[in-house]
């Protein structure tokens, strides 16, 4: 018995030691080449701002705007492409990196990217996140992304899988499935209460928020009683607009996440050489499985299909080692929500 139990523990270690050999040679090849980084950047604001008044004699006071800063986190794997040079030698959370949208990669294999980003810019923050995994085969691609853009009021996960089909060693196509969850695009909480004539009961909308109004003394007060306009213009300008979007960003929020599955064809086309290079690639979604709910994308669409894309563009051309120019952007739009980076330019290098 005790040479059973002894050989038991020993298979139990084996195993054991085998399964933390693997999963520690697995991390070791899954991060290997990898950052992760830790960032914070700030910087002046727009400047201070006088606002003068006169209704009680002249008052002066002045709007002040906090400082810019970002906070960024993140850890990436990433394979640089011919025309991507790393100019910093630390990750600072600023880098721009747009080739990270093409459908594959430098190289063949596991990609990934996770990153978080709290920025405020001139007074107003944003929370940005983008998190994808990519594993490109030789014949299938897939890939599965998180993306919330702040300043571009866009937030959805995405997986998509595709048959990929090179032709050449430059260009390929690809053809699958696409499956986005998000937020029901499309959906106007403020239509409900849209007149005939297409104005919209505001006052109304707002005391069922919570809002009051004491006609004979012209005061108006918030749903927690603070007096906020002594003056309908005041109350129609400053207030009401807040109320409305305050009403339909809770409304939006109330309602669950949509699954859109979606057909997505594609191309990647990349050429290198150290004088003249040119990188693109697109994505288009044609057609949205309709499902029949209430709020599908559908139906704020006449109950017709719609072309949701993505693509970007990178060229570089050197005419000889003084002159340079270059093109760079990208462009996406779902849902009818568009969101775009672009540059160019020419350099000259004064010899």
């Amino acid at each position: 018995m005790r040479i059973s139990k002894i050989l038991i523990l020993f298979l139990v270690l084996s195993i054991s030691t085998k399964a933390q050999t693997n999963f520690d040679e697995f991390c070791k090849k899954t991060f290997k080449f990898s950052t992760f980084y830790i960032a914070a950047n700030g910087g002046t604001s727009v400047s201070d701002v006088d606002v003068f008044s006169v209704e009680n004699g002249l008052e002066t006071s002045i709007v002040k705007t906090p400082y810019d800063y970002n906070l960024a986190m993140g850890i990436r794997k990433i394979a640089r492409f011919g025309y991507e040079n790393k100019a910093n030698t630390f990750y600072d959370g600023t880098e721009e990196s747009w080739s990270d949208g093409a459908n594959i990669g430098k190289v063949p294999g596991l990609e990934f990217l996770f990153e978080v980003d709290y920025t405020r810019q001139q007074g107003d923050t944003y929370l940005d996140q983008h998190h994808f995994l990519r594993y490109v085969g030789d014949n299938y691609i897939i890939k599965g992304e998180y993306l919330e853009d702040g300043f571009a009021d866009i937030k959805y996960f995405e997986t998509s899988e595709r048959y990929r089909y090179k032709i050449g060693k430059k260009f390929s196509l690809n053809l699958g499935l696409a499956q986005r969850l998000s937020e029901p695009y499309g959906y106007d909480p403020l239509e409900q209460w849209v007149l005939s004539n297409g104005d919209i009961h505001y006052t109304y909308l707002a005391l069922q928020e919570g809002y009051n109004v004491d006609v004979y003394n012209g005061e108006y007060f918030d749903p927690s009683g603070n007096l906020v306009a002594t003056s309908k213009e005041v109350w129609e300008s400053v207030i009401i607009p807040k109320a409305l979007s305050d009403y339909s960003e809770r409304k939006r929020n109330e309602l669950e996440n949509k699954m859109l599955q979606s057909l997505v064809v594609g191309f990647d086309f990349y050429h290198y050489k150290k004088d003249f290079w040119f990188h693109a690639w697109a994505s288009l979604m044609p057609y949205h499985y309709d499902d029949g709910g209430s709020y599908t994308y559908h139906k704020y669409n006449n109950n017709e299909q719609w072309y949701d894309y993505s693509g970007g563009t990178i060229f570089g051309y050197k005419y000889n080692k003084h002159l340079g120019t270059f093109v760079e952007g990208k462009y996406n739009k779902y849902w009818n929500r568009e969101w775009y980076d672009f540059k160019l330019g020419i350099n000259y290098v004064i010899f």
